[in-house]
């Protein structure tokens, strides 16, 4: 199955799945509202770190900010953000794509909606916008259906082509297009009965992982009071070949699927009366981590005869997790806030993120050098980049307080 296809939202679900296409022979139209954002693109700069500027000039790819361009398109994915605004999903950008669609919809085309959302959106939100801005019917005159993305920036050995494609269409045939069309990037689809059925695997995926964070996270603090290494036992743990998986504690969750997606689901059950107790507590888990990494560290100055409030704390990654610039939700940009809230000089080092604005300062990075290291009272270890050369950190800092368990034990080194 090979047609023209478009891909609205360009980020980082867009447009790897863009060119994933456009590398398959499908000759691909990238949409994104942000005309910065396509000029970027038409000049060959990707923004994105999975996917190379030279990707986005690949044969068959083109970019616009004009919807007027996608009237020949036979498939369209929307790809587009869902944040939380105070708790409750925000589809704003849900229902501009599909109002952006239904104006250029025609019979025979097939709709996907990859972003992820509590189940029924497809079929609540997209459906009746689709209908209602085209003329079509859903399931009589074009197809409809919903691909969570699994999207994970910075892994070297999970992509788009050997990731399974979870599809559910409205309908059969629906299901069967959608099928066909993620066939060209993807060696393996994974079909289920309906929308809801993609949409709710998407969140137990990150809701398993979010819950189970927060019980490593919470054996963190009681196992320091127990004296009981949990790094240690979770090693031990692991050796059991059924029935276990390791989960490790860290500053805290980040990124745009772990610490929202589960809040997705507990706003839709509580729209039906319900509670969902684990993801609540979960999120009230987690969400205290990067204030216990603050006390733990007031804690270990103390000792050392510092206080907190007149002491230099380089803190080592800023993104959400190790490979990627992203900070978003980031426990390291919360964990920095905190140290200066709390009166601490806040220095940090991150390859990947150059600048930062912190509660409207702007912060640059410091090079990862035995000066700076020497200049600082303490380092606390947030995101261990790859690039971060940690055998020079523990020879040099004063001491190390390491929330993600990267390097090596000594003396001067203090695990979460």
């Amino acid at each position: 199955m090979s047609c023209l296809a478009c891909v609205v939202g360009l980020g980082y679900v867009g447009l790897p799945l863009a060119v994933a296409l456009a590398e398959a022979e499908v000759e691909v139209v990238g949409y994104d509202v942000n005309p910065e954002r396509i000029a970027g693109l038409r000049a060959g700069c990707s923004g994105i770190e999975d996917v190379p500027d030279a990707a986005v000039s690949t044969p068959g790819l083109s970019f616009t900010s004009d919807s007027g361009d996608l009237a020949t398109c036979q498939a369209y994915v929307l790809c587009v953000p869902t944040p939380l605004r105070e708790g409750m999903p925000d589809l704003a950008a849900v229902e501009s794509a599909s109002r952006t669609v239904a104006s250029v919809l025609r019979a025979g085309d097939l709709v996907v909606l990859e972003s992820t959302t509590y189940p029924g959106t497809t079929e609540e939100v997209v459906w009746p916008l689709l209908d209602a801005g085209s003329g079509l019917v859903a399931g009589r005159d074009y197809l409809l259906a919903y691909s969570p993305e699994r999207i994970d920036p910075g892994n070297p050995t999970y992509g788009i082509r050997n990731t399974p494609k979870v599809v559910g269409g409205i309908d059969g045939p629906s299901t069967k297009a959608a099928v066909d069309f993620y066939a060209q990037v993807c060696d393996t689809v994974v079909q289920v009965d309906g929308t809801r059925e993609a949409e709710m695997a998407k969140l137990l995926e990150n809701t398993f992982r979010h819950v189970n964070i927060a019980l490593v996270n919470e054996m963190a603090v009681f196992c320091r009071e127990l004296d009981i290494d949990l790094w240690q036992v979770i090693e031990a743990a692991r050796t059991k070949p059924f029935g276990f998986m390791p989960f490790y504690p860290g500053p805290g969750v980040g990124g745009h699927c772990i610490p929202v997606d589960p809040s997705y689901l507990s706003w839709r059950v509580r729209k039906m009366g319900f509670t969902f107790r684990f993801v609540e507590l979960a999120q009230e888990i987690n969400a205290q981590m990067p204030s216990y990494v603050v006390t733990r560290l007031t804690d270990l100055l103390n000792d050392a005869g510092l206080a907190l409030s007149r002491s230099k704390v380089l803190c080592l990654g800023a993104a959400y997790k190790p490979g990627v610039a992203d900070c978003r939700e980031s426990p390291a940009i919360e964990v920095m806030k905190r140290l200066r809230r709390k009166g601490a000089e806040v220095s940090y080092a991150d390859p990947y993120v150059p600048e930062l604005v912190l509660e409207g300062e702007r912060l640059s990075a410091e090079p990862l050098t035995q000066q700076v290291l020497a200049a600082a009272d303490a380092v606390v270890v947030l995101t261990p980049h790859a690039g971060f050369d940690l055998e020079l950190v523990r020879a040099h800092a004063a001491f190390v307080l390491d929330t993600r368990a990267a390097v090596l034990a000594g003396d001067r080194v203090f695990r979460l």
